[in-house]
């Protein structure tokens, strides 16, 4: 399963009758819900949150779900 949090996400799955959370590859079971891209790379969670460039990081999508893109609310992200 997947939790696609606001601030945060997690991804897991079922197995031998047990949940097991599967880290990111900074071994943390949550990850901040940022993605940034570089000239050369993708960044996700933390790594990407620190990136720190507005221009090429991506955050809170998930609150823009469901608006139309010519939305006031959505220009208002802008």
């Amino acid at each position: 399963g997947i939790d696609l949090g606001t601030s945060n996400n997690c991804v897991a799955v079922y197995q031998n009758d047990e949940v097991k959370i599967i880290p990111d590859d900074n071994g943390e079971r949550f990850s901040s819900s940022y993605i940034a891209f570089t000239d050369t790379k993708k960044l996700f969670g933390e790594t990407a949150k620190k990136n720190r460039n507005p221009l090429n990081t991506l955050f809170c999508i998930k609150r823009l779900i469901g608006h139309n893109f010519d939305s006031n609310y959505i220009k208002n992200w802008k």
